[in-house]
């Protein structure tokens, strides 16, 4: 006797996609096999005619957070409370924020700050990657060893300030010096870095440059943070990571110079992995110049179709390993009020459109194939950053976390499909295919376009890396 069963689809596992059925019993996948008709449970769905994946990992996220763009206001970002309904009617399952420690603060008093606004505030299960910034005492990186005991194995760098320095921003940059302890404590400990790669030299010196020539409209920001950037910033990073035998995870690589960074190190066996955004791949800095055009920005910038076709070469075949959002929910009236390149609202409102969008560009339009899909969108961050096998994957003993995709939608995204805030910078654009069922850990959390889930349902996942992935490019 099982709780739930789902029969009649087409179901994507590391194995291959069958026409299966899913037993789950007490919130995890009893079983994945052909289907028997003996089986009984309360609740049985028909899938027939869907895709099921696994249920969406989003691994890039800023909930309740301050809005540093506009320094001298307290805006924060919209919270868990809010973002994770759209999560949920989007197919993902569990996300993954950040907790970020600066000198004035320590790791422990950090993370009890964010588990507590986190605490029944969720739809969806959530952990946290533990972000260091500004100059800080050395003591700091002696917590990394508990911090990873505790399950939060991931650790967040910025090689540079994504924004000219002011009084009023709490310092992101953590000099190389710190890069490297904290790669050598991560190395040591089995965690992981998890890296914002740009050059602080080229990036300032721009921002310098561009005030002094008068071009400060924020249609430029893809000069400012620009390839070159990033091709320094990631290759310096590598390095790095060589030396103390560090794995790193590039966070929303945004160029074709990232990508043929990451591609080179994979080639020397490094434990390097990509991120990108869809958003990255779908819109160019073209679009800056749209009436709404800042709606589609996150730093560094968008870039040029050439940048965008090596985003796809690397998703749909190898070199990128999972997509993300850099989810940063504000209102529409937040999100334009900057137009000059130091003060234009960066992140984005994508995480519930993530899944959709990847399936329409990559499996539909591009060939790629569902496993791909399922890498791209769970699968790889689950085992990049320590889910796996527990989420991430439709095998027996998984938690079962699914979303089914209907492919025979075939619609213009409006306002009213989305959930979060009040616009989405996806409405106007045309899907195939598009997430209609989310199970939570064998819960039904949205069904026939309505919340069936509760706020609270989501729950802190610890998490720990698997060692192969820390040694070898292994995802």
């Amino acid at each position: 006797m099982f709780d739930l069963i789902i029969r009649g689809g087409d179901v994507v596992t590391p194995q291959g996609v069958g026409r299966w059925t899913i037993g789950v019993k007490d919130g995890r996948i009893a079983t994945v096999g052909l289907d028997d008709r003996t089986i009984e449970a309360p609740r049985i769905i028909d899938a027939t005619g869907k895709i099921v994946v696994p249920g969406g990992i989003e691994p890039h996220a800023h909930l309740s957070s301050l809005v540093t763009m506009h320094p001298t206001g307290r805006e924060f970002t919209l919270g868990p409370e809010e973002d994770t309904v759209g999560m949920a009617f989007g197919g993902t399952t569990t996300h993954i924020d950040f907790c970020f420690v600066h000198p004035k603060t320590d790791i422990p008093s950090a993370l009890e700050q964010r588990r507590k606004r986190w605490a029944g505030k969720s739809h969806v299960d959530y952990s946290f990657h533990i972000a260091l910034g500004g100059a800080l005492p050395l003591k700091i990186f002696d917590q990394m060893r508990e911090a990873i005991a505790e399950g939060f194995p991931s650790f967040k760098v910025f090689t540079n300030e994504t924004l000219p320095p002011h009084p009023q921003r709490l310092p992101f940059k953590l000099d190389f010096g710190r890069i490297e302890l904290a790669m050598e404590r991560a190395a040591r400990h089995g965690g992981l870095m998890v890296v914002h790669a740009e050059d602080e030299d080229i990036v300032q010196f721009n921002y310098e440059r561009f005030r002094e020539e008068g071009r400060t409209d924020g249609a430029n920001l893809h000069l400012v943070h620009n390839q070159l950037s990033e091709q320094l910033a990631f290759t310096r990073t590598i390095q790095v990571a060589r030396a103390t035998g560090a794995a790193v995870y590039f966070v929303h690589t945004s160029a074709r110079t990232g990508v043929e960074a990451v591609v080179e190190a994979r080639a020397h066996r490094l434990p390097i992995y990509a991120e990108t955004l869809h958003h990255y791949a779908c819109f160019s800095a073209a679009e800056y110049k749209q009436p709404r055009g800042f709606c589609y920005h996150t730093y560094p910038s968008l870039k040029s179709p050439d940048d965008q076709d090596a985003l796809w070469e690397g998703l749909v075949r190898d070199g990128v390993s999972t997509t993300a959002t850099d989810e940063y929910p504000t209102s529409l009236a937040v999100k334009l009020r900057g137009t000059k390149i130091d003060d234009v609202t960066g992140g984005n409102l994508g995480a519930e459109a993530r899944m959709g969008i990847i399936f329409t560009e990559g499996v539909m339009r591009r060939g790629m194939s569902l496993q791909r899909f399922a890498d791209v969108t769970s699968t790889n961050a689950a085992r990049i950053l320590g889910l796996y096998p527990q989420k991430g994957v439709i095998a027996p003993g998984s938690d079962a976390d699914l979303a089914l995709i209907d492919p025979a939608i075939d619609k213009t995204l409006a306002r009213e499909d989305f959930h979060v805030s009040d616009y989405s910078p996806w409405e106007g654009w045309h899907v195939r295919g598009w997430p209609v069922t989310t199970i939570l850990r064998g819960k039904v959390i949205v069904e026939d376009g309505k919340l069936a889930g509760n706020l609270g349902d989501g729950k802190l996942v610890p998490r720990k890396i698997d060692p192969v992935m820390l040694r070898r490019p292994a995802s």
